[in-house]
């Protein structure tokens, strides 16, 4: 019997393996749990690719091996090309093409670029008519959100100047105005793609609301109004249990909508004024952050009213991040507080924290675009183009950085093996 209780011991400790293993595999492996709290994923073909803001997962996760994690402005650059205008949006990737948003003439003619992806060569330009773009924040600028695409047309935001939707031969096929933003650092937030909608919250001074659009006419489905003054994140769709949550975490509070509806589900108080960072979730929580001094809220989702007291499962003021998103990892959650350049490691089911790194030198507002888990590995970039390369794990081990020497404020995208990234110029092409 020694032999029997040794070979079932080995096969429970290979099973374990494989469960760690394809719970850090990818952006769509371990994303339906148990638990039945997920992120809602595109389609299969969607998941090849890197389709929206924050790839397949919408959490920073790419699937698969043979990435590089050694590159400079010259070391593993496939190819690298010009950006015309100014913008912070982070690229996406369907099949052979790129997508990007640009905004010439000072914001006043925003655009969708789109690229070959095996080459580089700009394929087209499709410039919306010029409008008003009105202010914003230094670091901010007039195409920041990052569009996403269902493989048939590209869905783009740019504040002032409306939603619109363009097909992949670059022709306008909608375009709808959400009316003058008074947000005093600019529009900054992504569009979501939820069935056959796309999703978008402005809140601002006045008129805050979140409203879905109908993808194929731009048509308003629904429309709710938000008492928020201020925000600039992405909302998310998750799956809780019977039913679909709209996640918005902003200004004092996250709250979860019906997304077919706009019907209010619950909210949960403790986000400070300012916020940035998109939500992530798994281990049947939702964790946002609401940057500076944090604090970092873990949320179980599926209640009704205010769940404030009643669904908060942990908080941690310590490591919160301004502007990047957390990044969700197996069983850690990572962050960088970008008011000081230190990385942090938390336990995501209790929110302890495991340890803590300093990123380069210590700079407010230091990064911007949020960080990225692939084979094994967590890569932090920050504003000047550094990119710290961090063993995935509970203690802290950075392995080495890489320096495209050129600004980066977009997160990178990440498909077969190549890493897309944006500078304040350039688009270009890392791989081995």
């Amino acid at each position: 019997m020694p032999g029997r209780t040794l070979t079932i011991s080995l096969a429970l400790a290979l099973i374990a393996v494989l469960a760690a293993e394809v719970e850090t595999a990818g952006p769509l492996a371990g994303s339906r749990t148990r638990d039945g709290i997920h992120m809602i994923l595109p389609d299969e073909e969607a998941g090849r690719y890197w389709p929206r803001w924050r790839g397949p997962s919408g959490q920073g996760l790419a699937a698969g091996t043979g990435y590089p994690d050694s590159w400079s402005d010259s070391l593993n650059v496939l190819w690298k090309v010009e950006v015309p205008g100014r913008g912070n949006s982070s690229p996406i990737v369907w099949a052979d093409r790129i997508f990007l948003t640009t905004a010439r003439d000072g914001g006043k003619r925003p655009s969708v670029l789109c690229y070959r992806r095996s080459d580089g060569k700009l394929l087209w330009e499709s410039t919306l008519p010029a409008g008003e773009p009105g202010k914003v924040y230094w670091k901010n600028s007039h195409a920041s959100g990052t569009p996403v695409t269902d493989g048939q047309m590209v869905y783009a935001t740019f504040g002032n100047q409306g939603l619109a939707a363009v097909d992949f031969q670059g022709k306008v096929v909608w375009r709808h105005s959400l009316g003058t933003i008074r947000n005093y650092h600019g529009s900054a937030g992504s569009p979501v793609l939820y069935k056959d909608t796309i999703i978008v919250y402005e809140d601002q001074r006045q008129g805050a609301f979140v409203a879905a659009f109908d993808k194929r006419t731009g048509k308003s489905r629904w429309k709710t109004e938000r008492k928020a003054s201020v925000g600039w994140g992405t909302p998310i769709v998750i799956r809780a249990g019977d039913r679909d949550e709209l996640i918005v975490s902003s200004q004092a509070r996250v709250t979860a909508y019906n997304p077919d509806s706009g019907k209010e589900l619950w909210h949960c108080g403790g986000n400070l004024a300012e916020v940035i960072p998109t939500p992530v979730v798994g281990h049947g929580l939702v964790f946002c952050v609401s940057g500076r001094a944090g604090p970092t809220l873990a949320i179980r989702p599926g209640g009704s009213g205010d769940v404030t007291g009643t669904h908060l499962a942990w908080k941690q003021t310590k490591g919160a991040s301004f502007v990047p998103s957390p990044l969700l990892y197996g069983n850690l959650l990572y962050q960088v507080n970008d008011m000081v350049s230190v990385a942090t490691c938390y336990e995501a089911a209790t929110g302890k924290v495991l340890w803590q790194g300093r990123l380069g030198e210590p700079k407010s507002e230091g990064f911007s675009a949020s960080p990225v888990g692939v084979d094994g590995k967590v890569f932090f970039t920050n504003d000047a183009g550094e990119t710290f390369v961090l063993k995935a794990g509970n203690q802290f081990e950075l392995l080495r950085v890489n320096r495209l020497e050129a600004p980066v404020l977009a997160s990178p995208a990440l498909v077969d093996g190549r890493w897309y990234f944006r500078t304040d110029r350039h688009l270009l092409a890392i791989g081995n």
